[in-house]
């Protein structure tokens, strides 16, 4: 088996708490380097990786010849500038969400991809986990006859200001945080787009810590209505549901944490009272991703989550931010 080596541009919380274990863990993965210029955030990476090598600058990183793959989970505002810096670098590369500000961003993006051969992909880690894909094969199976709703519910509460989630200046807000998966997450099992569009937003300083959207969806499956929330001032909330005609398939408890939060779990819900539940224990979502993306960087499959999909859930954003209504309570 070849071995993608991997670094990592900086020693953001989550990397240390996730990213850099599932690289370490994932099968024809392996953990090399670190960017950091501060010793002490890299124990915490070296406590599980002890012969993970430092590199005091990202340039340093990305100069490195021993590394295949870089990770970047840099603050919002950044990860496109650090993106094509590692295509240029003839790195692949895998940037945390949202991986641009704007949608047309993305264009550079892919076009680098293109020009390096290269991969290049937002780390949409929820596409990799079979219950997101057991929903979808019901769906398509007609499972709930036609569909007629999708509604996505993601929350918890930070009030800490100082938060990188809460400051404007570096790409904050609900939306960019969480609303990529209330989008996404409709987009993918429904292989839809929205086609009509509204939204209302509690903004505070600078951000929004609530957005509740709704519109009309259209795809495969015909015309069906759609409605999210998404909030970072309210107690913890996970729900996706699909609904039809004949039935509904819902994932709760924690669908975008899988086993994180709970179990991982997606149910069919039937005429009848008829409850099919299926439970995904023991898989991590972080390790199936880099495992995808290191596959797919040697060419043997295509990657789940392109960045033409990943444009399309920042189409979606850029124009809930456009047409969002403000309001205040």
């Amino acid at each position: 088996m070849t071995v993608t080596r991997w670094g990592i541009l900086g020693a953001a919380n989550f990397a240390r708490q996730h990213m850099a274990p599932a690289i370490h863990a994932a099968k024809g993965a392996k953990l090399v380097a670190l960017a950091t210029s501060s010793p002490e955030k890299a124990k915490g990476f070296q406590e599980f990786c002890p012969d993970l090598r430092l590199h005091r600058t990202y340039e340093a990183l990305l100069a490195d010849p021993e590394i295949d793959a870089v990770y970047i989970p840099l603050p919002n505002h950044i990860h496109v500038e650090w993106t094509l810096k590692a295509l240029a670098a003839g790195k692949h590369v895998l940037t945390e969400k949202p991986i641009a500000m704007q949608a047309s961003e993305i264009d550079a993006i892919i076009a680098g991809r293109d020009s390096t051969g290269r991969l290049a992909a937002e780390a949409y880690m929820i596409v990799h986990h079979p219950q997101w894909q057991r929903a979808k094969d019901w769906l398509e199976a007609g499972e709930i006859g036609a569909l007629r709703h999708v509604d996505a519910q993601f929350s918890f509460c930070l009030n800490d200001k100082d938060n990188i989630r809460n400051r404007p200046e570096v790409g904050g807000g609900s939306l960019r945080d969480i609303g990529v998966y209330t989008f996404g997450s409709a987009r993918f099992v429904t292989s839809s787009e929205p086609i009509d569009i509204s939204a209302r937003l509690i903004m505070e300083n600078g951000i929004d810590s609530f957005a509740q959207v709704a519109g009309i969806m259209a795809g495969p499956h015909g015309k069906f209505t759609y409605n999210s929330m998404t909030s970072m001032r309210l107690y913890n909330r996970q729900t996706v549901t699909f609904q039809g005609d004949k039935g509904m398939i819902r994932l709760d408890g924690g669908p975008f944490n899988a086993n994180v939060n709970d179990l991982a779990a997606v149910s069919l819900h039937q005429h009848g009272n008829r409850v099919t539940t299926e439970r995904f224990a023991g898989l991590n979502q972080y390790v199936l991703q880099v495992e995808a993306f290191g596959r797919a960087a040697q060419g043997q499959e295509a990657y789940a989550c392109p960045l033409e999909f990943v444009r399309g859930t920042q189409v979606m954003m850029d124009e809930v931010y456009a047409k969002g209504v403000e309001i205040t309570l």
